[in-house]
C-alpha cells in the first residue's frame, strides 16, 4: 500500500496583499522540510505516528508558524501551548494543554500517550511531567519572537493569528498513512493573540482538532478553535465516512464547507485514510498546506 502524508500551517485571512515575498516563501520552504522529514519516516517503512511527529517537530521549531518557538501571546504576554497526537492503529491518543517549557510540545503529547495511563496533561502539570520524563525544555525567550510581542502589543481583543492585518502564519498539523494501512494525526498551536490564559481551543481536544483511526481517517484541524470543539470536526468527518459512508473528500467538504459555517466557524483540515486518499478543505481566504504521496512529488500551496 502507497503511503501518504499531509501538513499545515494554518488557515485563516490570508490576503495575498498582506504576505511578503520573503514571509511567503519561509512558509512553503517549511512546509517543504516538513513534508520531507515525515516522507523520511515513510519511505523507509516508518509508522505514521512517527511521520507526523518528526513533521510537526520542523514546524514547531520554525517561528513563522503558530506552535512551539513563534507561539502568540496570551493578554498576560504569556505563552501556552497545546498539541495531541492519536494513533490510528489502536485510536490511543495523548494531549497536553497551557503548557509553557516544553520546547516541543508534540513530543510530550506523544509521550502523555506513550509514558502515562492519561490522555490530556495540562498547565503546571503538564510542565512537570516534561521534566520528570527529561524531554527537551525552554525558557519563554525560546519562544516569543519580536513579531508576536509586536503583534500582543497591536491587538484590540482576541485575535485569530490568520486575521492579523500584517503577515500570517499559525497553527500547524500533520496526517500520514504508511505503507501498512495505519494512520496518524498531530497538531500543535499557541492558540490565539490576547486570549486569556487558561483559554483552550481544539488542538488538543480528542475528536476536535485531532483524529484518528485506521478504520475512517486521520484528521488534523486548524482555526476557530470553539466552533471546532463544539461540532467535533474531526470525529464528524470520521462519522460521516463510516455511518454515512461517504468518502473522504466527501465527508471532509461536508463539515469544514457546510457544517463548520453554520456554527460561524472558520478554518479547515488535512486528512488522510487508510488508502492514501488526502483532503485539505478549507472555508477562509486560504490555509497554508502541502502533502507528498508515494512515487509523486510534494505539492505546497496557500491559496
Amino acid at each position: 500500500m502507497a503511503y501518504a502524508l499531509a501538513v499545515h500551517g494554518g488557515a485563516g485571512l490570508i490576503r495575498a496583499d498582506s504576505l511578503s515575498p520573503a514571509r511567503e516563501a519561509a512558509c512553503r520552504e517549511a512546509l517543504v522540510r516538513a513534508l520531507a522529514a515525515g516522507e523520511a519516516v515513510l519511505r523507509r517503512g516508518g509508522a505514521a505516528l512517527d511521520a507526523v511527529t518528526a513533521a510537526v517537530v520542523v514546524l514547531e521549531d520554525d517561528p513563522v508558524f503558530n506552535a512551539g518557538r513563534g507561539a502568540v501571546l496570551c493578554a498576560d504576554g504569556s505563552v501556552e501551548l497545546d498539541a495531541a497526537v492519536m494513533d490510528g492503529r489502536t485510536r490511543a491518543a495523548g494531549a497536553v494543554a497551557a503548557a509553557k517549557t516544553p520546547r516541543n510540545p508534540v513530543m510530550l503529547a506523544r509521550a502523555v500517550m506513550e509514558r502515562t495511563p492519561h490522555v490530556l496533561v495540562v498547565g503546571a502539570g503538564a510542565d512537570v511531567l516534561a521534566a520528570e520524563l527529561g524531554l527537551s525544555l525552554a525558557a519563554r525567550a525560546w519562544f516569543v519572537t519580536p513579531e508576536r510581542e509586536a503583534q500582543l502589543a497591536a491587538a484590540t481583543g482576541v485575535t485569530l493569528d490568520h486575521d492579523a492585518k500584517a503577515d500570517v502564519y499559525g497553527t500547524v498539523g500533520a496526517v500520514a498513512a504508511d505503507r501498512d494501512g495505519h494512520v496518524a494525526a498531530a497538531t500543535s498551536t499557541g492558540g490565539m493573540t490576547g486570549q486569556r490564559p487558561g483559554r483552550v481551543g481544539d488542538t488538543p481536544v480528542i475528536g476536535a482538532g485531532t483524529w484518528a483511526w485506521d478504520r475512517t481517517c486521520a484528521v488534523s484541524g486548524t482555526g476557530h478553535g470553539e466552533p471546532f470543539v463544539r461540532l467535533g470536526v474531526g470525529q464528524r468527518i470520521s462519522a460521516l465516512c463510516e455511518l454515512a459512508g461517504l468518502d473522504l473528500a466527501a465527508a471532509a467538504e461536508r463539515v469544514i464547507r457546510e457544517e463548520l459555517p453554520g456554527l460561524e466557524g472558520r478554518g479547515g483540515v488535512i486528512a488522510v485514510d487508510g488508502q492514501g486518499n488526502v483532503a485539505m478543505p478549507f472555508n477562509t481566504a486560504g490555509m497554508f498546506r502541502g502533502s507528498v504521496r508515494e512515487g509523486e512529488a510534494p505539492v505546497v500551496a496557500i491559496w
